[in-house]
């Protein structure tokens, strides 16, 4: 069997334990080591170890003290924004990459399909936030044809698959998927916003992406568009576009007009998402965390196949 690393999941909430089930599921690099909590009553942490996986409801510092802790090599933060400090620095002590999935931003962002290759030497890599990971592939794939002056987007999740931590991080998520849109994918402004749906029976995630951008016609935007879509599907089968991209000109004669931006004149782009979930731990209408998991568990792979090729040479 060819080497793998073990990683520990602090969080034993809707994330982590998706997250460890995808990691026993479906990688060839990664091996559980740990789930960690605060709960011992908690389904992730009874999942786990019905599952053969070590726990402790002790948090980071129970999983220092497990003898597991030397051989883990990379972290999976699923926890809250507030508390990632902390876990940061015990790891970064012990010299274990931290892969967050808190709207923290400690550590530089990435998005598999654009800066996938980018940061994989960072101790610390931010997953952005669920909507995130939906949408700022699309600004980027309109950035990589256009001038992107202004993106907005509507992250749309159901109320059954926000938990504890994605409602207490709801500030932090507006303001950290606003400077993904602007620093990952190229937005001159960015502009993000989420809702949680309560309807019954529970909608699966549905994104809207407005760009407002010069440079490229409907038909490379479109295109452009569709190419995305694909490649995140290869890690995220249930990512997909909802209806034909819709396009209005606005002419210099008739700008629009963006509070704080001003004047525009050129495309405005309208892309509709829809992304299905896995249905590895929750039903298929969280896709929210399907694809902040799978964005989690490729990037730690890449990460993982890095170190074991440096440790094998």
């Amino acid at each position: 069997m060819a080497a793998r690393m073990k990683v520990a999941i602090i969080g034993s909430g809707n994330i982590g334990t998706d997250l460890m089930i995808k990691v026993m599921r479906t990688s060839q690099v990664l091996e559980m080591g740990a789930l960690v909590g605060v709960d011992p009553d908690s389904d992730g942490l009874r999942r786990a170890e019905r599952l053969g996986v070590a726990t402790t409801a002790g948090g980071i510092e129970g999983l220092r003290k497990m003898a597991v802790w030397p051989t883990i090599g990379i972290v999976f933060d699923a926890t809250s924004a507030a508390a990632h400090a902390h876990h940061s620095a015990v790891c970064a002590a012990a010299g274990k990459t931290i892969v967050d999935l808190t709207p923290a931003a400690v550590g530089p962002y990435v998005v598999p399909v654009v800066n996938g290759d980018a940061h994989l030497e960072s101790p610390n890599v931010n997953m952005v936030t669920c909507g995130g990971q939906a949408t700022i592939p699309i600004v980027a794939a309109i950035s990589a044809v256009a001038t992107v002056h202004y993106a907005e987007i509507v992250a749309s999740i159901s109320s059954k698959s926000a938990g504890p931590g994605t409602r207490a991080n709801i500030d932090e998520f507006t303001e950290t998927t606003a400077r993904g849109i602007e620093v990952i994918g190229r937005a001159g402004k960015g502009k993000a916003i989420i809702v949680l749906n309560p309807a019954e029976p529970p909608m699966i995630m549905r994104d809207t992406v407005f760009t407002l951008s010069s440079g490229a016609d409907e038909a490379a935007i479109e295109q452009a568009v569709k190419a995305m879509i694909a490649k995140v599907g290869t890690y995220v089968p249930g990512y997909r576009l909802k209806q034909n991209v819709q396009f209005e000109r606005f002419g210099t004669s008739k700008p629009v007009r963006i509070p704080g931006l001003g004047s525009f004149a050129g495309i405005k782009t309208t892309v509709f998402l829809a992304v299905e979930g896995a249905a590895h731990y929750l039903p298929a209408y969280a896709g929210n965390l399907d694809i902040m998991t799978s964005a989690a568990l490729v990037t730690a792979e890449k990460i993982a196949q890095r170190k074991l090729g440096r440790a094998a040479a």
